[in-house]
């Protein structure tokens, strides 16, 4: 088994993850950001990624890739308008333009997110420990 490349593809998981996160955080913290026209208003965020095209040839024939992130692209989506006359962005109508952020779908990116890194953990775990007891063995000889 190649543990470098297991790790390596763990840790381009754990980064795609974090930058997931990291995306949601700040789609979550602009939710209530109103701004001063619908065109000038913050558009939520996704991660584009795909599987890595620098695919390693295993041991055993597979192939062992990670992920890439090609974008973080804003979604065009029309904005979350408002009724608030007094609001300094109103418009004639009294209208304000929040972004369109869904909150239970950035929650359920959240979480999807943190489990795919915990889970991208566990597999370089389990790959460090495999390592450490090829080690033990070979040194028993």
């Amino acid at each position: 088994m190649d543990y470098h490349a297991a790790f390596q593809i763990s840790a381009s998981g754990m980064a795609l993850e974090k930058l997931r996160l990291n995306t949601t955080a700040a789609n979550l913290a602009n939710m209530h950001s109103a701004g001063p026209s619908a065109a000038q208003v913050y558009q939520p965020l996704r991660v584009i990624a795909r599987a890595s095209q620098q695919a390693a040839q295993g041991r055993f024939g597979q192939l062992l890739s990670g992920v890439d992130v090609l974008a973080l692209a804003p979604q065009a989506q029309a904005p979350r308008m408002v009724h608030e006359p007094g609001h300094p962005y109103a418009d004639a109508q009294g209208m304000v333009a929040y972004p369109a952020v869904n909150h239970t779908e950035e929650m359920i990116n959240l979480n999807m997110a943190l489990r795919a890194y915990e889970a991208n953990v566990a597999a370089m775990n389990a790959a460090r420990v495999m390592a450490a007891r090829t080690l033990e063995i070979g040194g028993q000889q």
